[in-house]
């Protein structure tokens, strides 16, 4: 598994204490200094199954500054996958990817049915 997250986010820190817990093994990627390329992206969309939205950190400093609760909606799939793609601050964290899943944010409950 994959693991993108931000060492100092408290919550990426929970979902990487919570794998540990369970032994389970994953590479982590800081998202900040190597942010998710636009192709790795389109990916993990079609594999997630969810709304483009729920990879966006909609509560983060970036997304407010840039407006983009206002811009989204008016841009298409790639304009936000290239956005997304400029920035790993603008990316919801943490992003877990497995061999035919892919999870957005931290859910206890969502990462337990997936992996526990």
């Amino acid at each position: 598994m994959l693991m993108l997250w931000y060492p100092k986010c408290s919550t990426c820190q929970k979902a990487k204490a919570w794998l540990d817990e369970r032994n389970l093994s994953c590479t982590v990627r800081d998202i900040k200094t190597e942010n998710p390329t636009a192709e790795e992206l389109r990916q993990w969309h079609a594999a997630s199954g969810l709304p483009l939205k729920r990879f966006f950190n909609t509560s983060g400093l970036q997304y407010k500054a840039l407006g983009l609760k206002d811009k989204l909606p008016a841009m298409d799939e790639e304009e936000q996958l290239s956005l997304l793609a400029t920035d790993g601050m603008l990316v919801k964290r943490p992003i877990l990817v497995g061999d035919g899943f892919v999870l957005t944010g931290f859910r206890p409950k969502e990462w337990e049915e997936r992996l526990g």
